[in-house]
C-alpha cells in the first residue's frame, strides 16, 4: 500500500482525503457546500456571491491545495536551504523564523479542511471510527519515518530500537490535532442556524470552550508546575559504552528557558528523556554552539543542558498545536456558512489580525514567542499569519481566478504527504543510496556528490 493510499478517504460517503498533514477535501463534497453557499437568496442578489464553479472549475476550493502546496515548498525551501542560512532555520529559542511557520500552517489547514468535510454527517459513530483509524495511520507513519527506523544512511543501516525510538514527531503531532479537532467537529456543534457571526459562535460554542479550556490548560502547566533538578546521560565513545551523567540544577516554576521549562520535564517523566529528539534546537543557541545561531562545538563555559534531548513537538507544546488546529477550523465555517467574497473575507480579516496583534503583544509583555514550547504568544501569531495567507490566496485564485501562476503549488498540495515523505523523511536519499558499486558508500549520491562521509 503506497503513502497516498493510507490517507485516501472515502468519497462515497462523502469524508474527506487526508493528503500530507491535513484533510483532503473531496471534490462531489465541496461542490455540494458550494451549490449550497451560492442559492441565491430571496432578493435575487448575487452581487459578490461565490461562483457556482471556482478557479479549479468543479466547485473545489483551489485556494486551499495552494496553500498547502506553499507550505510544502516552504517545508523544503528551510529543509534544504537552512543549514546553508541558518537565519531562516528554526529559532535557536526565543523569536519566529521562517521555517517556524511550517508547522502550525499544515495545523492550521488541516482544521480549515475539517470544517468543510465533515459540514454534512450521516453517522457520528462512523466518522469517528473513520477519524480514528486515519490518524492511527498518521501516527504509525510518524513514527516510521521519525521514530529512527533510517540511520545510517551512507552505510545502508535501518531498523529501530524500542528502547531509543522517538515516540514524538511531526506527523505525530498532527495526527493527534486532527483528531481531537475531528472529534469536536462531530460531536460538537449544534443545530442552531447561521444568519450572523454571533450565531456562528453560538452554532460552535462548545468548540470554543473546548478552545479556552485547552488555553488553560496549557498555561496553567507551563507557567504553574514546579520543574526540580534533573539529570541525563550521553556515551562518551560508543552505543554500548559507559555514559557521562549531566545534572542540570532547577528547582523553579514558571521557567521558559531550555533547561527549566514545564514542557520539558513533562516529556522527561512521561514519555522517558532516552525516547525524545537527540538534536536538541537549543544546541543553536549561542550558550552552546559557537558558531550560532548554526550548529557547532560546544563552547568552553557551555551550560550542562546543551547536549541534553528535547523533544520540539513533545505532549504539553502539542495543546496548542490542537488550538491552532481548533482556529482553522473556524475558518472553515466560515467558507461553509458566509455566502459572499466581502463577509468572507471580512470575517477572515478580523481575528487573524486580532491574533497578530495579540501574539505581538504578548511577546513584548515577557510571553514570548517560542516554536520549541509552542507558547500561546507564538500560536497567536502563527495562526493570525496563516489566515492572513489564506485570505490573500482566496483572492486571487478563488476569487480572481488567478490559477496559472499558482498551478505548481496546487499540485504540490493535492500530494503534499507523497512530498513530505520524499524530501523530509530520507525516502529519496534511501532509494538512490541503495544502488551503489562493491560498497554501500559507492552510491549514486557520492557521484555527484552529496552525502559526503556522514553516516
Amino acid at each position: 500500500m503506497g503513502v497516498y493510499e493510507l490517507v485516501k478517504g472515502d468519497a462515497d460517503r462523502g469524508m474527506s482525503d487526508l493528503k500530507n498533514t491535513s484533510m483532503e477535501i473531496e471534490d462531489k463534497d465541496v461542490e455540494s457546500a458550494f451549490e449550497k453557499l451560492n442559492s441565491p437568496s430571496k432578493s435575487g442578489a448575487d452581487k459578490g456571491r461565490i461562483p457556482r464553479r471556482t478557479a479549479a472549475g468543479n466547485g473545489r476550493l483551489v485556494s486551499l491545495d495552494v496553500f498547502r502546496g506553499l507550505t510544502v515548498a516552504l517545508m523544503v525551501l528551510v529543509d534544504d536551504a537552512g543549514g546553508l542560512w541558518p537565519s531562516i532555520n528554526h529559532s535557536p529559542w526565543n523569536g519566529l523564523t521562517l521555517a517556524d511557520f511550517v508547522m502550525p500552517f499544515f495545523l492550521f489547514i488541516v482544521g480549515v479542511s475539517l470544517g468543510l468535510a465533515y459540514k454534512n454527517l450521516t453517522c457520528r459513530v462512523l466518522a469517528t471510527k473513520k477519524a480514528i483509524f486515519r490518524a492511527l495511520k498518521l501516527l504509525v507513519l510518524g513514527l516510521v519515518l521519525q521514530g529512527g527506523y533510517f540511520h545510517g544512511l551512507n552505510s545502508l543501516t535501518y531498523g529501530v530500537d524500542i528502547e531509543q525510538i522517538r515516540w514524538m514527531g511531526t506527523l505525530q503531532r498532527i495526527a493527534i490535532a486532527y483528531f481531537l479537532a475531528a472529534v469536536c467537529e462531530i460531536w460538537l456543534k449544534g443545530d442552531d442556524k447561521v444568519n450572523s457571526g454571533l450565531s456562528l459562535l453560538k452554532k460552535y460554542r462548545f468548540q470554543w470552550v473546548v478552545t479556552l479550556v485547552l488555553t488553560a490548560l496549557y498555561l496553567s502547566l507551563l507557567y504553574g508546575l514546579y520543574v526540580p533538578d534533573w539529570e541525563y546521560q550521553i556515551p562518551t565513545e560508543t552505543y554500548h559504552s559507559t555514559s557521562k551523567i549531566f545534572s542540570v540544577k532547577c528547582g523553579v516554576r514558571g521557567d521558559t528557558g531550555p533547561a527549566c521549562n514545564a514542557a520539558g520535564m513533562i516529556d522527561h517523566k512521561v514519555l522517558g528523556i532516552q525516547h525524545l529528539y537527540r538534536r536538541p534546537i537549543y544546541a543553536r543557541t549561542k550558550q552552546c554552539s559557537i558558531n550560532s545561531p548554526d550548529y557547532g562545538p560546544l563552547p568552553p563555559d557551555a551550560p550542562s543542558w546543551c547536549q541534553a534531548p528535547f523533544d520540539p513537538e513533545g505532549l504539553l507544546s502539542s495543546v496548542m498545536a490542537i488550538v491552532t488546529c481548533l482556529v482553522g477550523l473556524h475558518y472553515g465555517h466560515i467558507i461553509v456558512h458566509v455566502k459572499d467574497h466581502k463577509n468572507r473575507l471580512l470575517q477572515w480579516m478580523i481575528p487573524s489580525s486580532g491574533l497578530v496583534v495579540l501574539g505581538v503583544a504578548l511577546d513584548f509583555f515577557g510571553m514570548h514567542i517560542n516554536k520549541a514550547l509552542y507558547t500561546f504568544s507564538y500560536m497567536c501569531v502563527t495562526a493570525g499569519a496563516a489566515g492572513m495567507l489564506l485570505v490573500g490566496i482566496y483572492i486571487m485564485v478563488d476569487a480572481y481566478g488567478y490559477r496559472r501562476s499558482t498551478m505548481v503549488l496546487e499540485w504540490m498540495g493535492m500530494h503534499a504527504l507523497v512530498i513530505y515523505g520524499i524530501v523530509a523523511c530520507n525516502i529519496l536519499p534511501v532509494v538512490l543510496q541503495g544502488f551503489y558499486w562493491k560498497r554501500p558508500e559507492n552510491n549514486i549520491l557520492r557521484l555527484i556528490g552529496i552525502g559526503g562521509h556522514k553516516a
